[in-house]
């Protein structure tokens, strides 16, 4: 069975970190986030990925390739301009990638929803789409799906009133699709998936199932460090890296004297040096903190150098190669931008 995954879009939530690198090719734990989702779909039968890319999607390409050992075969088919959530599956159809049924996902979310489950009653209902819902407790900032007690979907509600709450469902990003919905998709411009088709499809075969399990949206940095956290604490259904944490990465260097706390992640070719404090927080490749330093709540892209006694608040996102000072501090919340320099005793925004 095929799937094509949606990861054209440019990350904005995580600058300045997709500033300098796609969201899907960035490092969670230990490998590239767009590497879960693929194992995710491998679980379930998928052995056909179809990337639908659009920024930076050579970098997507160098970081997955076509092929994982024993897994799916990866295409990729690139937008010249954003074509929403819709567009991107009519243009895989049309460059012959697709097949009688198929499935469609959002690249930005980490999951291990059952698949398979959602495959299975797509078929015994002889649905034309189906849709994977997950019961939020606070569903006012998402779109909600009514549906029937067989599934079939009723109508949908965008972020609604609280009076107006009378579901915990919502869309969940995946989807199981019949080649026949491609004809509600117009060619060659934006169409948007939620919006614009399955409206049209409310009555014709429209039905979703609720799957329990993990699913999070990791499109902000609170929410990337969180699904971090729950990857190295075995609440994601995958390989895991290791038993808990902190995840050290091999060609990592952590010193004897230094306080790395269980909530870290330290990628190849980072260095952390005696005295320095790192806590809920994840330095990607090649950074380097020194002696006494301090580091909070953060997330520090690949080539940060952080100098002695420095200090970075907690919710701080460093760009690539930004160097950090010795003595200078990060206020909590900072975005330091990619190769900028953060002077010694000068406190960033």
């Amino acid at each position: 069975m095929q799937a094509v995954v949606l990861v054209g879009g440019e990350g904005t939530r995580l600058r300045p970190l997709t500033l300098t690198q796609p969201k899907p090719a960035i490092p969670l734990v230990d490998r590239p986030f767009i590497r879960f989702i693929v194992d995710w779909l491998a679980r379930h039968g998928i052995d056909e990925v179809v990337m639908a890319c659009g920024f930076r999607a050579a970098d997507l390409r160098s970081a997955l390739g076509d092929a994982l050992p024993g897994g799916p075969t990866i295409t990729y088919v690139e937008e010249d301009e954003p074509l929403g959530t819709a567009g991107p599956v009519r243009l895989a159809a049309e460059r012959g990638l697709l097949g009688e049924r198929f499935m469609v996902l959002n690249g930005d979310v980490l999951s291990d929803l059952d698949l398979t489950a959602l495959q299975r009653q797509h078929a015994e209902t002889a649905a034309a789409a189906s849709l994977a819902l997950y019961s939020i407790e606070d569903p006012s900032h998402y779109g909600l799906v009514r549906r029937r007690a067989d599934g079939e979907v009723l109508g949908f509600l965008e972020k609604p009133e609280p009076g107006q709450i009378d579901t915990d469902e919502v869309n969940a990003g995946a989807y199981v699709l019949e080649r026949a919905v491609l004809e509600l998709i117009p060619s060659g411009r934006p169409v948007s998936i939620e919006r614009e088709i399955f409206p049209r499809l409310v009555g014709r075969g429209l039905y979703g199932r609720r799957l329990d399990g993990y699913w999070m949206d990791i499109g902000t940095p609170e929410r990337y460090l969180q699904a971090s956290w729950d990857i190295l604490e075995g609440r994601v259904e995958t390989e895991l890296p290791g038993e808990g944490g902190p995840f050290v990465a091999e060609g990592a260097e952590v010193d004897e004297g230094a306080r790395l706390a269980e909530r870290a992640v330290v990628r190849t070719g980072a260095r952390v040096a005696a005295g320095a404090a790192v806590a809920e927080s994840v330095l990607l490749e090649r950074c380097r903190v020194e002696a006494d330093a301090e580091v909070r709540g953060s997330i520090l892209a690949a080539g940060v150098a952080v100098g002695a006694r420095a200090r970075i608040g907690g919710g701080s996102v460093i760009g690539a190669g930004a160097r950090i000072e010795s003595e200078a501090a990060v206020a909590a919340g900072s975005r330091v931008e990619p190769g900028e320099v953060v002077a010694a005793g000068a406190v960033a925004p």
